[in-house]
């Protein structure tokens, strides 16, 4: 089993931060929605989806489960 490093951890955890938000803001913007829209949506505020959408916060599964509901998304599309 390979070892993986502090280092090797906190890289994974950005690049799958960025693509997720990445594939948040894509399927937003499909559904024509602001992120003002979006986070009333999911009961949350526009600043913490900004900070989702721009890979300068993990999200939890939970959380990537409401709103993938919330765009009519599979949540494996947000992934």
């Amino acid at each position: 089993m390979p070892d993986l490093t502090a280092e090797d951890i906190q890289k994974i955890k950005e690049i799958t931060s960025k693509q997720i938000g990445e594939n948040v803001r894509i399927a937003r913007e499909k559904k024509n929605l602001t992120q003002s829209e979006l986070a009333a949506m999911i009961l949350s505020d526009r600043q913490y989806l900004y900070k989702i959408e721009s890979g300068r916060v993990g999200v939890s599964v939970v959380k990537l489960a409401i709103i993938a509901k919330a765009l009519d998304v599979d949540v494996r599309e947000l992934i």
